[in-house]
Parts: structure tokens; C-alpha cells; sequence
């Protein structure tokens, strides 16, 4: 069991009957304070041999884009007194500090440990247990803070199901999404951040691939504040800096960003949303292709999406299914709109039992500005108007060991679709593409416009070739039937002993 499997599971036991959407806010506060506690550690201890003065110099941990922690906010000052009935609010008053000297934390960080409904014996079990946390004393020691901060994040969403939905886009998703519209040098901008999770994956898409961090400007915004804290101090445990906006009313209604246009834009909007202002957004300049139903927001998101994208800007838009058919509302002559106007690239349909809490099946749309020349000026990509690809992966995925609702992309099945795009887009590295029955296909829009703009691939790339699995008919017949007896005298011998024992009950 790896780490972050290991501190979760102990994590969780401990949380007894509170509800994990408070539960997240204490552990991965504490968490947050076990990073900066052990970065400013280290280099208070490096500091130390040229004199306590020096050590205690604010602007030499600034220099290095460390944050100053006070000392009563310290990771050995709260360990040390960890049993203290009183822990809760020592660590309130800690978090309040830091937020005091280091403005780029101010009102991110949670104050919820001294209420006198919170067990001060939980804020004691999970300081002791990520003291624990063994290091090497290298800086790989942050990024494995960094992986249990996500794993956690990633844990306390599927635990609290839909909800989870709100603030997280399962990993796969994300490192799908990234994979295909590669944000290596530009400005990436996320319209509902949740807890950036698109962010923190494209930073590593680009430490991957030996890109330099200085080459991307990050923006988002989110509305609900505490989702704000948790991406702030998830980009802040992975040294991100960008520029995030709380944003009450929300991105449809009050554009944190007006004025800005952006290369590259991720985002996985709330589906379906009835409740978006639609009625007072109708004459809104970004409808572009069609005013919104008021009923149903996403086609609003999907082209307020498409206005921030610069002139050779591409998107990667998770939806809802029902935006690829939907004729409700006028939501077709959008769709045909978008497809008329070289606004829609690549249409990808996910497996079902991939996000946390709901069974909506989703899909990816990815959105180009510039079909004719590619996604950047140093990009030698080919002409892609008159075209559209469609990607079914819906029997991809398996699911998560140990879930039985749970499903999640491999890598080698993100590396097939994101290959599959770069090649139809003729990038020179992905090979030559080629349309595969039953997984991908490139289609005319006259072929679109024959199926009335429906967007769904399963129309487009036809049914894959039958697996043979080499056994015959007869003895496959014979093999399931025995395993079908064999079934059913389990569930005759199951009914008899739960009557023997409902009888003997009673």
C-alpha cells in the first residue's frame, strides 16, 4: 500500500461520524501546515549557522518563495503541544498568522478547528500521524506532500459522491484533457477551478516534458469560497503561482476576467445547471451561436468558453451527454452553429462511472479557434476545416481496485485517444492517422449535417471488429452453462441457510 493509501485510511478512521465535507477542511489544513511547516523548517535550519538574526529574516525566505510561519504557527511548536485540550484553537490562531505575513494566502486557509463541535482529540490524532510522514531531507520530499494533498482531495470527493463532483475532476479526466491540448507556453485560464486540478496537472504536463514553468501564465476563478482555500493550497504545496478570483456571481454572470483572452482553456462546469441567470444574460454579446435555453447552462459555459479563447486558443470541455443531441431549446441550432463556424475540433465520448457521485454519462468537446493553422504560431499543424473528429471511448476504463461504482482511465487508454487526436491534427511526432472502426473517426460536416449535428460518436466511428477469443462454439456453450448451474445451486444453498438462520432467530 503506498503512502498516501496508508495516511488516508488512518486519516479516515479517525474521522468517526463527522461528514467528510467538513472532515476535508481539517485534515488537508493540517496537512497544508505540515508542508509549509517542514519547508520553512529546512530552511530555518540552513539559515541557523549564520546566526539567529538571519534565521529569522523574513525576506530570505521570500527570496527563495518560501512562507514565513510565525513561530507559534510552526509544525514543532503545534506537535509539541498537540495534546493540549485547547489544540484547536492554537491551531485557528496559527492559520491566522500565516495568512497575516504571507498575502498571497490571506483568506485561503480554514479556521475550523477550535469549534467546540470538533472532537479537539481529531486535531491531536492528525497532527501525530503526518508527524509521521518520513522524509529524505531532498526536495522530492514536497512533491510527495503535493501527492498526498491530491490523493486526499481526490478521496474525500469520492467519499462525499456527487458533491465531490463540485470542487474535484477525477485524475484521468484531467490528464486526458491536458494530454490532448498540451498547454506548453501561452496563458491557461480555468472558468470554475474547483480545487485546480487542471492547473496542477498541466505544470506537471510541462515538467514532463521539459517545458519551463515561466512559459505559463495561469487564471481561473471559482465561486464557492472554500473550494477557493483548497485550490490556493493546492497550488501553493506545488510552488504554482497564478491568479485566482473568488467570484460570488459566479463566471456566467460576472467575468472575473473581461478583458483577457487565453491560449489554452480547461474546464469541467457544473452539467445541466437550471439556475444561471439566463433570463438576465439573454442579449449577452457572447451568444455568439445561439442564446442559451434558461433552463440549462451548457451552452452557455461552452461559449463563454469559446469568446475567452485567443486567436489560435483550443479548449477541453467536459459536458454532459446530453449536449452532443439535445434538440430541446434550441440547443441543436447551436450545436450546428458551433459546427458550421469550424468552432468544434474533436468530440470524445468518456465511459460511464468516471466521476464521483453520479452516473450521468459525460462527454470532452474540444473546442479550436483556428482550425486552418493549428494551436500555436511555432505548430506546424494541417488544415482541419470541413472536419471533425469523433473518439468512442466508452469501452474504455476499469474500475478502481477496490470499487464497485468507480471507473478509471489507464494510462496507456489517455495515451491512445490523446494520440489519435494529435495525429488526425498532424502533429509530426503522433504518427499518421487513421479513422478505426469503433474507436475513431474523421467526419465531414456534410456526414454531420446528414445525422442533423448530432454530436454523439457512437453515429460516426461504427462498431469495432468482434474479438475472437479462440474458443469454440460448442465448449464455450458448455462452459458458461456449467458456470450458470453452478450459480444457481450457490443462490439455492444461500436461500436455505438465510431461512435456517432467520428461523433460528426467532
Amino acid at each position: 500500500m503506498t503512502i498516501e493509501k496508508t495516511l488516508f485510511a488512518a486519516a479516515d478512521k479517525m474521522r468517526g461520524s463527522m461528514d467528510p465535507g467538513e472532515y476535508k477542511h481539517v485534515a488537508l489544513g493540517l496537512l497544508f501546515l505540515r508542508y509549509i511547516g517542514t519547508a520553512f523548517q529546512r530552511k530555518y535550519d540552513e539559515l541557523l549557522p549564520e546566526g539567529e538574526e538571519v534565521a529569522e529574516d523574513v525576506d530570505e525566505y521570500l527570496a527563495d518563495g518560501i512562507f514565513w510561519v510565525p513561530e507559534a504557527a510552526r509544525w514543532s511548536t503545534l506537535a509539541a503541544n498537540a495534546k493540549d485540550k485547547g489544540i484547536g484553537v492554537k491551531v485557528d490562531n496559527a492559520m491566522r498568522a500565516i495568512e497575516a505575513d504571507n498575502e498571497q494566502l490571506k483568506g485561503a486557509l480554514p479556521k475550523v478547528f477550535g469549534r467546540e463541535s470538533l472532537d479537539p482529540t481529531i486535531v491531536t490524532g492528525l497532527i501525530d500521524l503526518f508527524s509521521n510522514i518520513k522524509f529524505d531531507g531532498t526536495p522530492k520530499d514536497f512533491d510527495l506532500i503535493g501527492r498526498i494533498y491530491e490523493y486526499f482531495i481526490s478521496e474525500f470527493a469520492s467519499n462525499e459522491g456527487k458533491r465531490g463532483g463540485d470542487f474535484h475532476t477525477p485524475k484521468p479526466v484531467v490528464e486526458l484533457i491536458v494530454d490532448m491540448i498540451e498547454p506548453m507556453k501561452g496563458r491557461l485560464y480555468e472558468p470554475c477551478c474547483g480545487s485546480g486540478s487542471f492547473m496542477v496537472q498541466s505544470e506537471r504536463f510541462l515538467e514532463h516534458h521539459k517545458g519551463r514553468r515561466a512559459d505559463l501564465a495561469v487564471y481561473g476563478q471559482e465561486r464557492n469560497h472554500t473550494t477557493y482555500g483548497l485550490a490556493r493550497m493546492n497550488l501553493a504545496i506545488r510552488g504554482i503561482v497564478a491568479n485566482i478570483q473568488w467570484n460570488a456571481e459566479g463566471t456566467l454572470l460576472r467575468d472575473a476576467f473581461p478583458d483577457e483572452k487565453f491560449d489554452f482553456v480547461m474546464a469541467n462546469p457544473p452539467f445541466n445547471i437550471s439556475d444561471w441567470n439566463g433570463d438576465i444574460l439573454a442579449e449577452d454579446r457572447r451568444w455568439k451561436f445561439g442564446t442559451p435555453p434558461v433552463g440549462n447552462a451548457n451552452f452557455a459555459w461552452m461559449q463563454h468558453i469559446y469568446d475567452k479563447l485567443g486567436s489560435t486558443g483550443i479548449a477541453g470541455v467536459v459536458m454532459a451527454n446530453g449536449s452532443m443531441s439535445s434538440m430541446s431549446s434550441g440547443e441543436g441550432d447551436i450545436r450546428r452553429a458551433m459546427v458550421e463556424a469550424e468552432a468544434v475540433d474533436a468530440m470524445i465520448a468518456l465511459p460511464g462511472q468516471l466521476f464521483y457521485g453520479t452516473q450521468i454519462p459525460a462527454c470532452i468537446w474540444i473546442l479550436a479557434k483556428d482550425k486552418s493553422n493549428g494551436v500555436a504560431k511555432d505548430a506546424k499543424l494541417r488544415d482541419r476545416r470541413g472536419e471533425v473528429l469523433f473518439i468512442d471511448a466508452r469501452k474504455m476504463g476499469a474500475l478502481v481496485p477496490g470499487s464497485r461504482k468507480q471507473k478509471e482511465l489507464s494510462r496507456d487508454e489517455i495515451a491512445r485517444i490523446a494520440t489519435a487526436y494529435h495525429a488526425w491534427r498532424g502533429e509530426p511526432d503522433a504518427g499518421a492517422y487513421a479513422d478505426e472502426p469503433g474507436f475513431c473517426k474523421a467526419a465531414s460536416i456534410e456526414e454531420i449535417a446528414k445525422h442533423n449535428y448530432v454530436l454523439t460518436p457512437g453515429r460516426y466511428v461504427g462498431a469495432g471488429a468482434a474479438e475472437e477469443d479462440g474458443e469454440p462454439f460448442e465448449e464455450k456453450f458448455d462452459r458458461l452453462t456449467a458456470e450458470l448451474r453452478a450459480q444457481f445451486a450457490e443462490g439455492r444453498w444461500l436461500e436455505k441457510e438465510i431461512e435456517a438462520r432467520l428461523e433460528a432467530l426467532s
